[in-house]
């Protein structure tokens, strides 16, 4: 049986990833991240093998980040770490977290928790309570819609012009 110490060391990282991207803020993130951790630790862990501890761990993740957009009923934003890179990485992740913020819920999931924190399908389907076969249709329709948003600036960044400083030529 594993105990919370060993699922924090193995699962924190990705956990943290996840709920950057699904609430947009560092700090809040590592908020949640703690409270995952928390309740984790406060509940007894269920006797599993690892896919499905993790799968338990990451649903805990989602319903925080869940409750905690609802609570406020708040969007995912911009994520912080764009705030402080070059103009055209800002328009990027911009241009991500307004893709991501046009999926559904569930899709918006899906795809964070395989992207974001590698899940795998049935990790996923345990996570998110849907069927193995559903989330490959959510996770191949939020990669199409994502493409489909994302061609535009892709396309811009890709065309701008490279300006070599000085000391470059």
């Amino acid at each position: 049986m594993a105990d919370s110490r060993f699922l924090f060391a193995k699962h924190r990282q990705g956990v943290f990833r996840y709920l950057c991207r699904i609430v947009g803020q560092t700090e809040t993130a590592r908020d949640l991240t703690q409270e995952v951790f928390l309740r984790v630790s406060r509940t007894r862990v269920p006797d599993a093998d690892p896919a499905s501890l993790r799968a338990w761990v990451f649903r805990i993740a989602r319903n925080l980040a869940l409750n905690h957009l609802r609570d406020g009923t708040r969007r995912p934003h911009l994520v912080e770490a764009a705030d402080r890179a070059e103009p055209a990485v800002q328009e990027l992740g911009a241009a991500l977290s307004q893709a991501l913020a046009a999926l559904s819920e569930t899709d918006r999931d899906v795809f964070l928790l395989r992207e974001m924190a590698g899940l795998r399908y049935g990790e996923i389907a345990s996570t998110c309570e849907l069927t193995v076969e559903a989330v490959r249709a959510r996770l191949h329709r939020a990669r199409q819609q994502l493409r489909t948003s994302l061609e535009g600036p892709l396309l811009v960044h890709r065309r701008r012009p490279v300006s070599l400083n000085e000391g470059e030529r």
